[in-house]
Order: structure tokens, then C-alpha cells, then sequence
């Protein structure tokens, strides 16, 4: 198998051998990156000097035998939401086209630390804002499983140089499913923490309340890895959890007898596409087959996220962006009256079309007269649905819905009516509200050969029985080991 198909454990394993150095891996990496990404277009930005410089201090270490861990030396991506010292950091915007931030996010901090080598940042919706990667200011990114489709979003970009070859492990943000849903429309494995699990300390706000970062790779085994690298309390970000991090490879037993599993009424609906249907139901039967119990539940206020996601995270939005203003960073129109009218060309001009709509969005429902009817409504509503799962969550460990209820659309299918594309995260947004950890993982492919996701949702701070669910599954099947045949 070629060295770009293989997960971090094996190539940990073969670098620890010394079959094979990190500097070989990497350019073997960046050659896969410049043969296939003019056609997938998963980059942004490839740092190709700071990948190689990486590369070169992965090996003195592995060298030494001093402070490797199961990163060190291994080539991933990340969203181009982190900031990255000295490195370009768009968030897909052309409002930020030009900043370059003077430090590292915790995470990006973590993964160097740990001796990861990182090759370049990845396309996203901008500002984390959709669900194809088609609202990028730069250009679409494509599914490795069919060029003529979307690899979901917003985290695509990442979702798709994973499964295209183009690095090993990619880090997503997840705010209503961003992790999630391209990881099932591309046939990966994502991971969106408890909320406050992993710091958000220099990741660019979308929607502070709900933005999570998460892990995306090509198997369970490989999540865990990044977690266990990812996690933990950090005092920058005033949200973050301050509980100790287990180690997550523990985890990975394939024993879920007597687990129950939770299957919610209102995650089957109608609409939802039926090779979908049937690869989840099949896949709660091989859990069932292993030693899990069903419970037949009921989630009743689910119909209710869409609308009070799209009030809360626009409200946020419109706080958030409020800072790019073209004063102290980031784009400043040219050509302006006064200060007033800097402003406003500055935002007309960085901002694209969805970014604008959130953000009108969230301010008339912030504004005076119209607070309580909106946005308050939302918040009370949003407590009923984390209520729901506290309710549910006791009579069952894990809960299992389909990811997305289509495998990946045609890009260009549903720009012209934004509503259909806000449906793609129907089955995503409850989990970011209530704040609780969601995975999705492969769990077979349609008659076209699209992959699909099955997502397991788990109690607050118990992504180690998702993790469990999801290998113990991942072990009794094949898909993960599916690949997307993308050539040059």
C-alpha cells in the first residue's frame, strides 16, 4: 500500500523501525499534494520549507529516542481557521487574505510540540459558514470520491486531503456539524469533543458558544491518537474544561457488551435517502450482533434546532465579526470618505455573500425589540434540547443516528437555495447545542459509491465510550479501509 493510504499508527510504527524518516515521508506527501490537489484543491496554503524544516527536527528526535509520541514525524493538515505562526491564515476569506498571525493556537501548539509535522492549511467555507465548502472566497473544494460532488463542509478542505492521500490526519472545527458531515460525505472518521474538551485559544470565533476542534482521520485508532494530543484544560480559553484527560487508545476495546444503545425516533425521517437508512440500520444489527442492546428513544424537541441553531450562531457571528473592521488587521478598502464609509466598503468588499447573511441575521435578532423574541426564545429552547439528552442519557450509554440524511450533493445543487443547504446539518446541530461529543465514521457506500457516515453521540466528557462504539464497530467491518481512488 502506498505510504499516503496508511494511518498514523503505521506509520508511527514504521518510522520507529526506521524504515523509513520523516523527511521521506514528507516529500513523499508533498509530491502526492502536487500531483493530485490541482484536482481535489484540499490546500489553501502548502507550507512546504516549514513542512521539510519539520520534517528534518522529527527525525533528530526519533533519532535520539527521546519525547517521541505517536505524531512525531507524522505529515497532517489543518483548517485554515488556526492561527499559525508566520503562516498565512485566510479562514477562506478574503477579508483576511493577507493576515499572518504572530503565534500559534494552542492546538497547532500541541501537534508541533508532539512533533507533527504540518503540511499546509486547508479549505473551509468561509469563516466556517456552510456545509459544502462551496462558499469559499478562494475556489471549491472537491470529494476524492466523485469530483463532481461537494465533500461537505465547513471543515471540506480537511476532510478532503485526508481522504484524497494528501496528508495523514487533518484538525476540523465543528459549530453544527463542520467535523462531522464532511467526514461522512468524504468516508473518514470525525470527531466534534465536548464542548470546552480542547481549546479554542486561537481558533477564529465563528460562534463562540459552539465551536468545537476536532480531530479527522482515516480510522478510530487515529482520533484517539490526535486526542489524546488535543485535550486538556488550557487557561487562555475561558471555556475550557478544566478535568483530566484519559488516555483514549485505552479505549479502543472492541467489548460493548450490555452497552445500550439509544436509536431516536426523530433521526429516521422521511427525506432521509435509503441506502442511508439501510447502512445504519445494518450497522446497529452488528453491534447488536457484538453484545449491545437497542432502546427505541425520543429526542422531541430535534425539530426545533435548525431555527434556533441559525438564531444563536448568527448572533454570535454578528459579535464575533465585528472586529474585522480593516483598523488593526486583515483587509482595508481603499479610497474611503471617512471612517464610517472605510467600514463599510472594507466589510462589502472582504465579506462574501453567506458571510453577509449570517451576519444581518444575527444582528436583527440581537437588535433592539426583537431580542427576546429571537434570540432569547432561541437560548430557552436550546436548554430543552440539552435537557432531551440529559433525559435519554439515562437509560442508554451511546445514541446512533445516520450523520447526514444524503451522502455528498452535486457541487452547485443547492447554493440557490441556502435553506436546503442549512438541512444538510438536521442530524448534526443538537449535539453542538447540547454541547455533548459526536463522531461520525464509514459505515458503507451507496449504489454510486458515495460514502456514508453513521454518528454516535455520547454523554458530556465520555468520548471514550463513543470511541469504544465506534471501534468495536469499525473492527467487525471493512469500510475504513476503503480508499478514493484519486489519481493525477
Amino acid at each position: 500500500m502506498e505510504l499516503y493510504n496508511l494511518t498514523i499508527h503505521e506509520l508511527h510504527e514504521k518510522l520507529q523501525k526506521k524504515e523509513i524518516t520523516s523527511l521521506q515521508l514528507t516529500e513523499a506527501f508533498l509530491k502526492r499534494i502536487e500531483a493530485v490537489d490541482g484536482k481535489i484543491k484540499a490546500y489553501i496554503t502548502v507550507t512546504k520549507e516549514d513542512s521539510i524544516k519539520q520534517a528534518k527536527e522529527a527525525d533528530k528526535r526519533l533519532a535520539s529516542g527521546k519525547d517521541i509520541t505517536p505524531l512525531t514525524g507524522v505529515p497532517i493538515s489543518v483548517k485554515d481557521i488556526f492561527c499559525t505562526n508566520g503562516v498565512r491564515t485566510t479562514c477562506a476569506s478574503k477579508i483576511l487574505n493577507n493576515f499572518v498571525p504572530p503565534y500559534d493556537a494552542a492546538v497547532i501548539k500541541k501537534l508541533k510540540d508532539a512533533g507533527a509535522v504540518i503540511l499546509g492549511k486547508n479549505n473551509m467555507d468561509e469563516f466556517a459558514m456552510g456545509s459544502s465548502t462551496e462558499n469559499s472566497a478562494y475556489f471549491v473544494t472537491k470529494n476524492p470520491w466523485d469530483v463532481e460532488r461537494v465533500p461537505g463542509g465547513s471543515s471540506g478542505g480537511s476532510a478532503a486531503s485526508v481522504a484524497a492521500g494528501e496528508c495523514t490526519a487533518s484538525i476540523g472545527t465543528d459549530t453544527g456539524g463542520s467535523i462531522r458531515q464532511p467526514a461522512s460525505c468524504c468516508g473518514i472518521v470525525g470527531l466534534k469533543p465536548t464542548y470546552g474538551r480542547v481549546s479554542r485559544y486561537g481558533m477564529i470565533a465563528f460562534a463562540s458558544s459552539l465551536d468545537q476542534a476536532g480531530p479527522m482521520t482515516k480510522d478510530v485508532t487515529d482520533c484517539a491518537i490526535m486526542m489524546n494530543t488535543m485535550a486538556g484544560y488550557d487557561p487562555q480559553d475561558s471555556t475550557s474544561i478544566d478535568a483530566p484527560v484519559p488516555d483514549y487508545t485505552k479505549a479502543l476495546t472492541k467489548d460493548v457488551k450490555g452497552l445500550k444503545i439509544g436509536i431516536p425516533k426523530e433521526y429516521f425521517i422521511k427525506g432521509l435517502d435509503s441506502d442511508v437508512e439501510k447502512a445504519v440500520k445494518d450497522a446497529i444489527e452488528v453491534l447488536k450482533k457484538q453484545g449491545a442492546s437497542v432502546v427505541d428513544i425520543s429526542l422531541p424537541h430535534t425539530d426545533y434546532a435548525i431555527a434556533v441553531y441559525y438564531l444563536v450562531a448568527t448572533a454570535e457571528a454578528s459579535s464575533n465579526l465585528a472586529r474585522f473592521d480593516g483598523v488593526k488587521f486583515g483587509h482595508r478598502a481603499k479610497d474611503s470618505k471617512n471612517l464610517l464609509d472605510m467600514y463599510c466598503k472594507t466589510r462589502d468588499e472582504g465579506f462574501g455573500p453567506e458571510v453577509k447573511r449570517r451576519i444581518m441575521l444575527g444582528t436583527y435578532s440581537l437588535s433592539a425589540g426583537y431580542y427576546d423574541a429571537y434570540y432569547k426564545k432561541a437560548s430557552q429552547v436550546r436548554t430543552l434540547i440539552k435537557r432531551d439528552f440529559e433525559e435519554v442519557f439515562k437509560k442508554c450509554g451511546v445514541i446512533l443516528t445516520p450523520t447526514a440524511p444524503t451522502p455528498a450533493f452535486k457541487i452547485g445543487e443547492k447554493t440557490a437555495d441556502p435553506l436546503t443547504m442549512y438541512l444538510s446539518d438536521i442530524f448534526t446541530i443538537s449535539c453542538n447545542l447540547a454541547g455533548i461529543p459526536g463522531l461520525s465514521l464509514p459505515c458503507g457506500f451507496t449504489k454510486d459509491n458515495l460514502p456514508i457516515g453513521l454518528q454516535i453521540l455520547g454523554k458530556p466528557l465520555d468520548e471514550e465510550t463513543v470511541l469504544k462504539t465506534a471501534y468495536s464497530y469499525e473492527q467487525a467491518t471493512e469500510w475504513h479501509k476503503k480508499r478514493a481512488g484519486v489519481e493525477n
